[in-house]
């Protein structure tokens, strides 16, 4: 008896407009989550009787979003989520650069659909709730009275870098062909998780241009004059992850124009 194997299917590559609109609800996603646990979450009742997230809910709210974006999003557009993602993608060979444009764009809309609905959400609650949350930056990242420790500019603009830097190293190294898919998600949260944590408290954690772009279109003027810096530093961090992962971690840059993502 001879042996039949059925022909395998080939797997359509998802179109343009499918990976734009998963970059776009992902990135929703992210900071629908992390802006929503700043917002309601980090001081609810004033931390009264412990009900409060704090620090560490926020940072866990940030690396779960990303974990399940991850996993839902992903197979589809990469689930970068974040301009520096995708600038570092770039940088180190891994995305091609006529597709930055559109993941940008992609990116920034879907984090001014989560920021917006956070502040459908708080518009609905007590008197002067919405007002407050703006008055005290909406979850925007900077430094000085933007920083939850009260940290100045060169503080934040080097944490900034710096766990942009490392998050980048972690995420390159997770989702490369000798990785396991799998198992990426879960690295990527929990190295979001980890930066978070340091971060917060010195620039309230952006590694992320799209949501400090989401937060501080609502967060007033403090908010917007500070935007360069959680703009910049990320981006700096990224270009430096693309351009020394090949070198620390041994591994050749792709052909140009290649995605292994």
């Amino acid at each position: 008896m001879t042996r039949t194997t059925a022909p395998m299917t080939a797997v359509a590559r998802p179109t343009v407009a499918a990976r734009l609109t998963a970059e776009a609800a992902g990135t929703a996603i992210l900071v629908f989550s992390v802006v929503g646990a700043a917002i309601f979450g980090a001081g609810f009742d004033h931390g009264h009787a412990g009900l409060n997230l704090g620090f560490f809910g926020v940072a866990f709210a940030l690396g779960v979003s990303v974990l399940i974006g991850s996993y839902a999003f992903g197979p589809i557009s990469g689930g970068h989520f974040n301009p520096a993602v995708t600038i570092g993608f770039a940088v180190a060979g891994r995305h091609p650069w006529r597709g930055v444009p559109g993941y940008l764009a992609a990116q920034l809309a879907g984090g001014l659909i989560g920021s917006s609905l956070v502040v459908v959400i708080a518009a609905g609650g007590p008197d002067g709730f919405l007002a407050e949350a703006q008055a005290d930056g909406f979850a925007s990242t900077g430094w000085g009275p933007l920083s939850p420790g009260g940290f100045p500019l060169l503080s934040s603009f080097l944490v900034e870098v710096i766990t942009t830097c490392v998050f980048l190293w972690v995420v390159l190294a997770v989702t490369g062909e000798r990785s396991d898919p799998a198992t990426a998600p879960v690295a990527i949260g929990l190295t979001l998780l980890l930066v978070a944590l340091i971060a917060i408290p010195v620039s309230n954690g952006s590694f992320n241009p799209a949501r400090s772009i989401a937060t501080a279109i609502y967060g007033g003027s403090t908010a917007l004059a500070q935007l360069w810096m959680s703009v910049v530093a990320p981006l700096v961090g990224a270009v430096i992850a693309g351009l020394s992962h090949g070198p620390l971690f041994g591994t050749r840059r792709p052909a140009a124009g290649r995605s292994v993502r």
